[in-house]
């Protein structure tokens, strides 16, 4: 079919600054269509293209269609939902077609419907090549699948194109994600020729698993071979020196970059910026920093991260509120950072900003909030992010399950934890660690021992933490001789080496239980010395009953340690005076004032109508203290005059 007379026309309409020779008008039309649609820029020159393909009846062109599934697949202009509507309409689409909208996808991360393309191309009996395969295992790195990746590579090896770089390379990258990277290593030295995305796919691989041995070495080897490093090579090295806090191979490669007059683009400059704020020298990170032209909000959340790594906090959050953008991430690092210095309230109030800011929290905000809300007891705000999780659709996984459990549990909703713990579909031993210590810490010793035996049941080999929960389960619910036989069994079965966490479990069961000499003897077998939990185990003992004389052995042990703590010594006076012993009372009492023992003052917390307060002894800071000592003053009054009127009782109920 040709183009009538007035073709040039027609064209010159459709694109007006497009010089076409129209000396020839004899020009089959499918040509000159094939020639425009290399030409498009846009969607609206393609859909009128388009519109000439249907109406000259060229749909089964395919070479012409398989340009315009091109153009919307794989150019930043397209539009892959058109590229899909096309190819449905397609009798028989071709190999290009297919590879065009199967990049299309994996370049959108749209794993499933790449990958029901490549299974479709399969079962329609089109053979892959090597302009399939590597956007296939883009794909298959992206969702982190092992074997499909292998499936993958024997495919590539049956059709003769395994030996193909492109290839290789997607299956490094594939063996890389997935961790297994003797996997990707064995392909790589496989490699007749290596290009420079082969040496960064498999620095890069080393670098996710931080093996700065083998990245610097085979960096050694690349360079051995007269290949020159590119920024991805820097930052997957400089990647490698954040997560070891090497900070002299950091400077090593900063020198390297310097001296070999690379170009310094933003991605490695941001790369430097977090291996000086990882390792720990600010100073250093903020010269980077203060050398950047453009500074982009990767840039900014380094930078708070470097002032939390160096113990800044204040300058940290300071840093953070001048920042000009906030993602997420810039989000969580301040968030984590307040948690890890155990001021949990701040991190609970920036997390209430950060919903007022209109930013979607992520798996990693939500953790850490249930973490600071374990920590302080908020069940409130516990309770609120578990409906935000329910409402958002956010994706439960294993990991959030286990934040839940852990924050419900230290925040007394025992119940709800177990009924939580049930629901995980796939547990692993971190889930079971949780429940048993939660179990464990309320008392329901013998319901952990259950827990333990289903573990055992699914398989589930247990570790040293599960021991401890296991311990204490039986120390908090006086199970004297299955604490001996956990504690025997791990050793003889599990060949688990006690910890000083474990002799401090059975310490205290043996203390509790009044067994004291069985519990010094194992105190002197133990392997290390014991320290300030175990002591207060056996202190806590002699205190239950009433054991003087081995107390006061117990403070020389302390006088030698020249332990600072106020703990042991507050509950060697209680110990002492509950034995009317106030002379010792009193000796005690002048080794905590001039032996400097620093005395840490208590808080305590308590819910009202969903908010939480604390509070400590001679505390004035809450709005209503004058009232609320009033109160007390009051209440004190009358529990006095009830050891002189015995008709007072009657009126508690009045209170």
């Amino acid at each position: 079919m040709y183009f009538p007379l007035k073709h040039p026309t027609v064209i010159s309409r459709l694109f007006p600054s497009h010089s076409f020779h129209t000396h020839n008008f004899k020009t089959p039309i499918h040509q000159t269509l094939h020639h425009l649609l290399e030409q498009c820029s846009s969607m609206t020159h393609l859909k009128q293209l388009h519109a000439q393909i249907i109406l000259h009846r060229l749909t089964s062109e395919n070479l012409t269609v398989g340009k315009l599934i091109s153009f919307c697949s794989v150019s930043a202009a397209g539009d892959l939902r058109y590229a899909q509507l096309v190819f449905d309409q397609v009798h028989e689409p071709n190999k290009y077609m297919y590879n065009s909208l199967i990049r299309g996808y994996s370049n959108s991360n749209d794993t499933f419907k790449a990958m029901s393309l490549y299974y479709h191309m399969i079962n329609s009996g089109l053979s892959p090549n090597e302009f399939t395969l590597p956007f296939v295992l883009k794909v298959c790195a992206a969702k982190t699948a092992y074997w499909e990746g292998v499936a993958v590579q024997c495919q590539a090896v049956k059709l003769g194109i395994g030996c193909q770089v492109c290839v290789q390379n997607g299956l490094i990258n594939v063996y890389s994600v997935c961790g297994l990277v003797h996997c990707a290593r064995n392909v790589f030295d496989e490699m007749s020729e290596r290009s420079l995305v082969s040496w960064n796919s498999m620095i890069g691989g080393y670098s996710g698993v931080g093996c700065w041995k083998e990245a610097f070495g085979l960096f050694r080897e690349m360079r051995g071979f007269g290949v020159e490093p590119d920024k991805y090579t820097l930052v997957n090295l400089l990647s490698v020196c954040s997560q070891s806090c090497d900070l002299d191979l950091g400077r090593y490669l900063h020198h390297f970059v310097v001296v070999s007059g690379m170009v310094v683009d933003h991605i490695l400059r941001n790369a430097l910026l977090d291996m000086y704020g990882k390792c720990g020298h600010l100073a250093s990170a903020e010269m980077v920093f203060n050398q950047m032209g453009c500074k982009n909000v990767v840039s900014w959340t380094s930078m708070v991260r470097a002032y939390a790594k160096h113990g800044c906090i204040d300058v940290a959050g300071k840093f953070f509120d001048q920042m000009p953008l906030k993602n997420v991430v810039s989000w969580n690092s301040l968030i984590s950072c307040y948690v890890r210095e155990g001021q949990c309230r701040e991190a609970l109030d920036l997390f209430q900003k950060m919903l007022d800011s209109g930013v979607a929290p992520d798996e990693a905000t939500l953790v850490f909030i249930l973490s600071a809300c374990s920590q302080v007891g908020d069940l409130v705000i516990g309770k609120e992010a578990h409906d935000h999780i329910s409402k958002s659709n956010i994706a439960l996984t294993v990991t959030l399950y286990n934040s839940l459990i852990d924050m419900y549990a230290k925040c007394g909703a025992v119940r709800t934890a177990m009924d939580i713990f049930t629901q995980i579909p796939e547990k692993n031993l971190v889930s079971w660690n949780i429940i048993i210590s939660a179990l464990a810490l309320h008392g329901y010793g013998s319901e952990a021992i259950r827990i333990f035996e289903q573990m055992q049941e699914g398989g589930i080999w247990p570790d040293e933490i599960t021991f401890i929960g296991l311990l204490s389960a039986c120390s908090h619910s006086g199970l004297l001789d299955l604490g001996r036989f956990f504690f025997e069994r791990m050793k003889s079965v599990y060949r688990i080496s006690p910890e000083i966490e474990h002799y401090a479990c059975l310490v205290d069961l043996l203390g509790r239980r009044g067994c004291l000499e069985e519990a010094i003897t194992l105190m002197r077998g133990m392997p290390m010395k014991p320290d300030i939990v175990v002591w207060g185990a056996m202190l806590g003992a002699c205190r239950i009953h009433g054991n003087v004389d081995l107390a006061k052995l117990i403070l020389k042990q302390l006088l030698e340690l020249e332990l600072h703590g106020s703990g042991l010594y507050v509950l060697l006076a209680n110990i002492f005076g509950e034995a009317h012993r106030w002379e010792d009372v009193k000796n005690i009492r002048k080794l905590i004032k001039d032996g400097g023992v620093i005395k840490n003052r208590a808080v305590s917390s308590i819910e009202i109508d969903g908010c939480v307060y604390e509070f400590m002894v001679d505390d004035n800071r809450h709005a209503l203290s004058s009232s609320i000592y009033s109160i007390l003053d009051q209440l004190t009054d009358h529990l006095k005059s009830l050891r002189y009127n015995p008709t007072a009782l009657f009126d508690i109920e009045e209170l």
